[in-house]
């Protein structure tokens, strides 16, 4: 993986932009998720502050990784596309005080360095927006999940043995 190590601070503080595509076999986490290496993934980064005063970075990342269907166990591109707000701390005391004075679900609160890898970031980022069990929305073969069967009620078994 490139390194695109940058200062975390002074990048928010200057109001930086970075922007690049990745291929998912560079990033060897999501390549091990993903059912072939093939694909890229878009990204950039802005840095800035929160209207609160705190360093923030925003991040937007996009993309398709190849992941293996786990109803019909065929591989299929699944897209992504998210957009995450991270405000920088200085340790995980200060990560834990900003977010509760933030106390907001859509920011994330991160402790920030001098050395903040943004690929590293990127691909964090992928894994959690990759599905805990990936699945077609509808399976080339036409099938879908057959919906459970619905039990008969009891009174419906006395009605058979009867008969």
């Amino acid at each position: 993986m490139s390194n695109m190590i940058v200062d975390g601070f002074a990048f928010c503080r200057l109001g930086e932009q970075r922007e690049g595509v990745t291929p998912v076999a560079d990033l060897p986490r999501v390549a091990a998720e993903a059912a072939q290496p093939a694909g890229e993934i878009r990204w950039s980064f802005h840095g800035g502050r929160h209207s609160r005063g705190y360093l923030q970075l925003t991040m937007v990342v996009d993309g398709e990784v190849a992941l293996v269907c786990q109803r019909c166990l065929l591989p299929f591109s699944y897209g992504l596309d998210t957009h995450s707000l991270l405000v920088l701390a200085s340790d995980e005391a200060d990560a834990d005080a900003t977010e509760e004075a933030l106390d907001d679900e859509r920011i994330d609160v991160i402790v920030g360095s001098a050395a903040l890898d943004l690929l590293q970031l990127v691909e964090d980022e992928v894994l959690l927006a990759l599905p805990l069990s990936p699945r077609h929305p509808k399976c080339p073969d036409g099938g879908s999940v057959p919906a459970p069967e619905k039990p008969d009620s009891p009174f419906a078994v006395l009605q058979k043995l009867k008969n």
